[in-house]
C-alpha cells in the first residue's frame, strides 16, 4: 500500500508535513531549532523578538494544570541586532524557519523586519495579539480590522516575504479580522495565539502562581476553541490558515485540518509527549489517512465544511 503524502505548500513553502513549531517553544537558538527539525518538525518559529532586548516577566512563568499550561513569559528576547547574529547561519537548520516579529505600533514591527532582511528566514509571523504583555501587537480580544490591516500593510509595504498573521481566539468576530489581514497583504493566518488571560492560585501561598498574576492557556483546554476558530476563519478567506492550540495527537492534527488548516502548530505537546511528538503525530496521522483511505493529506483540508 502506497504511503499517504503529507507534504503541504505553504505559501510557496515546501514542507515534508503539515507539523510547525510555534514561537515560544525552543526557538532561542539555532542548534534547538536544528533538534527540533531532526526530530520530524516540518518547520519551525524563532521565538518571537522585538527591536530592542526584553526580559520579559520574573520567573515563575509558567505553571501546567490539568487541561493544560498557563504561560507569562512576557516576550524575553535579546533584540533584533542579537537574533540576526544567531541566526545568520540559518541554512543549517534543514526546514523553513518562519521569523515571528512584535511591535508595540506598525512602525515598530516594520523596524524590525527590515532588521532582519538579510536573515534567510522563509516567513514572517506577526502575533497581533497576547494575553500577558499589554503594549504588544494587540490586547488579546481588542484586535480590530482596522487595527491589523494597518500593521499589515505597513509590513507588507516593506517585505516581500510571506507573512503570517497570528490572531487572538478572544476575538468575537475573528472571521473578519482575518478578511482584512488578507486584503492588507497577509498570505496566510495563524489561528491561535493562546487563550486568556487565565489564573491559577497556589491556596497554600495564598496568591496567583505565576509572578506577573495571569497568563496566556494553552494545550487542551485551548483546542476546542482553536478548531471553532479555524473553521470561522476559513468560511472568510481564501488564504492558508496554520491551525495552533491544543495539538498534541494525530487525531487532533486531523480534526484541525478538516476544519481548515493547511498546516498545524505542536507546542505545549513538546512537554506532554517529547519532543519527538512531531515523529509521533505524523506518523499518527499516516495510520489514520491509510486507514480511512486518503492518500494526500490537502484532500482533507476544510472537508468539515462541506
Amino acid at each position: 500500500m502506497t504511503k499517504p503524502n503529507l507534504s503541504v505548500d505553504l505559501c510557496g513553502i515546501k514542507l515534508s508535513n503539515p507539523t510547525i513549531l510555534p514561537s515560544g517553544f525552543l526557538g532561542t537558538s539555532r542548534s534547538l531549532l536544528k533538534r527540533v527539525a531532526d526530530n520530524g518538525a516540518g518547520a519551525v518559529t524563532i521565538k518571537s523578538v522585538s527591536l530592542e532586548p526584553r526580559e520579559g516577566h520574573k520567573n515563575p512563568t509558567v505553571v501546567t494544570f490539568e487541561a493544560g499550561m498557563l504561560n507569562a513569559v512576557g516576550y524575553s528576547n535579546p533584540g533584533a541586532e542579537e537574533t540576526v547574529k544567531e541566526f545568520s547561519n540559518i541554512d543549517e537548520v534543514t526546514v523553513p524557519v518562519i521569523a515571528s516579529v512584535i511591535g508595540t505600533d506598525a512602525d515598530d514591527f516594520v523596524r524590525v523586519v527590515e532588521e532582519l532582511a538579510e536573515t534567510k528566514f522563509a516567513a514572517i509571523e506577526l502575533p497581533l495579539s497576547c494575553p500577558h504583555t499589554p503594549g504588544f501587537g494587540l490586547l488579546a480580544g481588542q484586535g480590530t480590522p482596522e487595527t491589523t490591516k494597518e500593521i499589515v500593510s505597513a509590513v507588507r509595504k516593506t517585505s516581500k516575504l510571506p507573512i503570517f498573521v497570528k490572531l487572538s481566539p478572544n476575538i468575537p468576530e475573528i472571521g473578519n479580522v482575518a478578511k482584512a489581514a488578507e486584503d492588507a497583504g497577509a498570505n496566510a493566518i495563524t489561528a491561535v495565539n493562546t487563550l486568556g488571560p487565565g489564573m491559577i492560585i497556589n491556596i497554600e501561598a495564598q496568591k496567583p502562581v505565576l509572578s506577573y498574576k495571569v497568563g496566556g492557556v494553552s494545550g487542551d483546554a485551548l483546542r476546542p476553541i482553536a478548531t471553532r476558530c479555524v473553521y470561522d476563519i476559513y468560511e472568510s478567506v481564501k488564504i492558508p490558515i496554520i491551525g495552533v492550540g491544543g495539538i498534541s495527537t494525530g487525531r487532533h492534527a486531523i480534526e484541525m485540518i478538516m476544519a481548515g488548516a493547511t498546516a498545524i502548530g505542536i507546542g505545549t505537546a513538546i512537554y506532554q509527549r517529547g519532543m519527538y511528538v512531531f515523529h509521533k503525530v505524523c506518523h499518527e496521522i499516516e495510520s489514520w489517512m491509510s486507514d480511512n483511505g486518503f492518500s494526500n493529506i490537502n484532500e482533507m483540508v476544510g472537508i468539515a465544511h462541506e
